[in-house]
């Protein structure tokens, strides 16, 4: 083991980036020659006076530019050059809007890091359909969707309801997907230099594309029922947001669900401070929560985004807004703007699944599938400590003494299975630390799968030692 160590006095960007940045060069100029095994994370830490999720972050990095393997119970070592993969240079910018993921994920993992629908079946419903719409529609799809059916917006009515309450059809915008959809709120109701709420952790694919766009996001507590209205009340009232990003039924990552006394408040707060609100209800229809949607409570100032990637298909990108009355037009036209437009066989697919019943049937066969490989991961991690939902396809992991979330992740990836630790989920610098990590298991082709990918996660938690050899 080398006793060498970085040199942060040059470069730029966070001490993380700096340190791979240091470990590369060493390599580079042969002071770490191939085998050399690098420190164990808490010593290197402890030495250059950073936190161990620093180094942790750094080791990741130097592991994706392919400089570097470990093993749980051997170490970190140096490859060997001639064997590695070509080296790319990852800038702070670039590394900051990518979050902890790798820019592409390897091929020969289990995958519990995306939770899109699971394979059941629904290849061969598209199938059919692109082959009928392609023959009835052939100047359609050869062109640009300049016009859109009224299918279009019937279908994203159909599917944003929830307990009684739809939308009005002619607030309803057609999508490529909810992500895309609340791109287009924040395009189309905040201006460059607004802030935005976010909670502390969050689906942060958007709170990045909004710092993309020059807004900035500002942070509020949330308990396991969700946003503390005491404390959005506090962010209102000292920073003036302008919008506020909210998933108040199984919320991602944390599963909590935000019940009606808690939505009413801070949908009264929002009024007082004149604050725009993006209610994303992609798990809401899977769970059959009784709640009223926050859009049916306060629809004059609500974006109610959502799509078919969890409960349908992830590869059709359909999706759609419904919004207060009189802004159907400009968020359309901002959708568009933001993202090219509507490809017209996307949307028709989208809108006949809706429309004629399959896109109900597969969500409900979704939800059979995952409740399947939840009941797997009760099974299999009894005794842990997570929060999971029947009907959702991921749950939020706590780990034991001594894992800390990106050794955890680290970990899993050298033993094959992919997970999300907790800074994939942080809209923002904050000083908490929730140990904690996300495993989603949706993806993965069958339940085999799924058992080996969970039992590989309760080995590592059951030996948690082995990560001071190695990770930490």
């Amino acid at each position: 083991m080398t006793n060498w160590l970085p040199d942060l006095s040059s470069g730029v960007g966070p001490v993380y980036i700096r340190v791979a940045d240091s470990i590369e060069s060493a390599i580079s100029h042969g002071v770490l020659p191939p085998g050399t095994k690098l420190p164990p994370q808490r010593n290197l830490a402890y030495d250059i006076g950073v936190t161990i999720g620093t180094i942790s972050r750094a080791y990741a990095l130097v592991h994706e530019r392919g400089l570097v393997a470990g093993e749980v119970g051997r170490g970190t070592y140096v490859l060997d050059r001639a064997n590695s993969k070509p080296i790319e240079q990852a800038d702070p910018i670039t590394q900051a809007l990518a979050g902890t993921r790798g820019f592409d994920a390897p091929g020969d993992k289990i995958r519990f890091d995306t939770t899109a629908a699971p394979d059941i079946g629904q290849g061969e419903i598209i199938g059919r359909l692109f082959t009928e719409i392609s023959r009835d529609h052939q100047l359609e799809i050869s062109s640009y969707s300049r016009n859109f059916p009224a299918s279009w917006f019937a279908a994203g009515r159909a599917w944003l309801g929830r307990n009684g309450w739809y939308p009005d059809v002619e607030n309803v915008v057609p999508t490529l997907g909810a992500h895309a959809a609340a791109i287009a709120v924040i395009s189309a109701v905040t201006s460059p230099g607004d802030k935005i709420v976010f909670e502390n952790l969050t689906y942060t694919q958007v709170s990045r594309g909004a710092r993309l766009l020059g807004r900035r996001s500002i942070l509020v507590d949330s308990d396991e029922q969700g946003i503390i209205p005491d404390d959005f009340e506090r962010v209102c009232q000292q920073q003036h947001p302008r919008l506020a990003f909210l998933m108040p039924t199984a919320h991602n990552p944390t599963v909590a669900t935000m019940p009606e006394a808690r939505r009413r408040a801070i949908i009264a707060i929002a009024r007082r401070h004149s604050v725009w609100l993006i209610e994303d209800d992609l798990y809401g229809g899977m769970t059959q929560d009784q709640n009223p949607l926050i859009a049916s409570l306060a629809p004059e100032r609500t974006f109610l985004v959502s799509g078919l990637s969890k409960a349908v298909t992830a590869g059709v990108r359909g999706g759609w807004v419904a919004c207060p009355q009189h802004f159907a037009q400009r968020i359309r036209i901002t959708h568009k703007m933001t993202t090219g437009g509507l490809p017209f066989i996307l949307a028709e697919t989208g809108a006949r699944l809706v429309l004629e019943g399959h896109a109900e049937a597969l969500r409900r066969k979704s939800a059979e599938e995952i409740r399947a490989r939840e009941a797997l991961a009760r099974e299999i991690l009894a005794g842990s400590d997570f929060n999971s939902h029947p009907h959702v396809p991921f749950l939020w992991l706590k780990l034991p003494e001594p894992w800390l979330s990106g050794t955890f992740k680290n970990a899993a990836l050298a033993d094959g299975v992919l997970v999300d630790d907790e800074d994939e989920f942080k809209a923002g610098r904050t000083d908490k630390v929730y140990h904690r990590v996300r495993v989603a298991f949706s993806s993965p082709q069958g339940r085999e799968e799924v058992a080996a990918g969970l039992m590989t996660l309760r080995r590592l938690l059951d030996n948690g030692s082995a990560s001071y050899d190695s990770y930490s």
